[in-house]
């Protein structure tokens, strides 16, 4: 086993890994014009590659979820970022669009297990008390990505082209490939119990479904994070198809814009202080809806210009910012031995939702971004309908739950590669 790390080293790497995703459907969103014109599609196809990334992160949660805890973490991992590496010189090499929607789908398949395992070692390596405020400093990388993403992109493609986007994203997963492999501690024992055959696998999600408080988190949060999802897909149709802004403007109104969602989730760290997560999500779940409608009864009466349509997507990405890391660490505190495959399932509605909706995009037009603004009301009514309904029962389930029967084990530390009683203080005080 690699030496033992500090917490320090342990979340800059899963931070590191948390990006991988976000980097590649942020960074050629700049490029959608020249992509198309290249390819000679409409910009509303090329948002179709992200609508093809989503699902195949979707449905790479479940398949990588009973790997990652039969086999350990790290075997997935190098699995998984190689081929997104070679799925990514393939996006660069790609001859026209179609070929380009199914190599993002490729693409998504292989990156998807860098946050399924990034959310399932936080369990490995911290107790459930502290998951909601390590996974804010994850989503701070998460957050960050939108910042440099766009911009990083911008420059690359005024320089180099769009292909270049894509090959850069090739070198940046290798390396980090590198750093998992010599690196990165195991978190998790391959577990011989945990089956691969397709009716264990679907039993144990089954049984995870069931819990009323993952059901309830883990759909309430898909349905507030899908306006994310919305966002990104539907940026570049909103600013530079529709209010015609430059490239160059487009990016620094993407990093703007974050710094909503950015600022929201590490303001969460502060209030987990005062108040629950149960509280926090509930709040902002609520605000983002109310958000949400007003921006569409503006919209449908034309009251919203550049400025109004900036100040209320703030506020929006600010309550996901919220919403998410309260929703998924409520979501996977019920879950112990079965880290890995509940946090796949969770990531395959999250993405899932996201992917679905965000093919719903196509409707908009250049003219008209009217239908994506409707999307972000519906997802985030139907999230907070969800809640209502589902919160009482999930709030008289004991948090911490192992659903399967742990295997018995030599001792309490056999599977924790940290010293919990200096690490956990460490991660607490921060």
């Amino acid at each position: 086993m690699p030496a033992k790390r500090s917490n320090l080293f342990i979340i800059s790497l899963l931070g590191a890994l948390s990006v991988i995703s976000p980097f590649a459907i942020d960074m050629y969103l700049p490029a959608f014009e020249q992509i198309a014109t290249e390819l000679a599609v409409e910009p509303t196809v090329i948002a179709l590659t992200l609508s093809s990334y989503f699902i195949g992160l979707a449905l790479g949660q479940v398949f990588y979820g009973p790997l990652l805890d039969r086999f350990g973490r790290k075997r997935p991992l190098l699995f998984g970022l190689g081929l997104f590496v070679l799925a990514s010189i393939g996006c660069a090499l790609a001859p026209d669009a179609n070929t380009l929607i199914a190599l993002r789908f490729v693409q998504a398949i292989g990156g998807c297990v860098a946050q399924v395992a990034s959310i399932a070692m936080v369990r490995d390596f911290f107790p459930a008390k502290d998951s909601a405020r390590v996974l804010s400093r994850l989503f701070l990388f998460i957050a960050v990505s939108p910042l440099l993403a766009p911009s990083i992109g911008w420059v690359m493609v005024a320089a180099a082209g769009w292909k270049s986007v894509f090959l850069v994203m090739a070198v940046i997963v290798g390396v980090i490939l590198a750093l998992i492999q010599f690196l990165l501690p195991e978190g998790h024992k391959p577990d011989t119990s945990i089956s691969l055959k397709p009716g264990p696998i679907v039993a144990e999600y089954l049984t995870i479904i069931r819990h009323p408080r993952f059901a309830t988190y883990a759909f309430a949060g898909a349905l507030s994070f899908a306006g994310l999802f919305t966002y990104v897909a539907g940026s570049p149709i909103i600013f530079i198809s529709g209010f015609r802004l430059s490239e160059g403007t487009f990016s620094i109104i993407f990093a703007v814009l974050a710094v909503g969602f950015i600022g929201a989730s590490q303001l969460n760290v502060v209030l987990l202080r005062w108040a629950t997560s149960e509280t926090i999500f509930f709040r902002a779940l609520s605000g983002q809806v109310v958000t949400a409608l007003v921006f569409v009864a503006g919209a449908a009466v034309g009251w919203w210009g550049l400025g109004e349509t900036l100040a209320l997507l703030f506020v929006f990405l600010s309550c996901v910012g919220l919403t998410n890391p309260n929703a998924s660490a409520l979501a996977l505190s019920p879950f112990t031995k079965n880290a890995g495959s509940a946090s796949a399932l969770l990531g395959f509605f999250q993405l899932g939702f996201g992917a679905l909706i965000s093919v719903g995009i196509s409707a908009a037009t250049p003219q008209d971004s009217f239908p994506i603004i409707v999307i972000f009301a519906v997802t985030a009514v139907c999230g907070l309908a969800v809640l209502l309904v589902g919160r009482r029962a999930a709030a008289v389930v004991a948090p911490e739950t192992v659903l399967t029967p742990p295997e018995p084990q030599e001792s309490d530390d056999a599977d924790v590669p940290l010293e919990r009683s200096e690490e956990t203080d460490a991660v607490s005080s921060s």
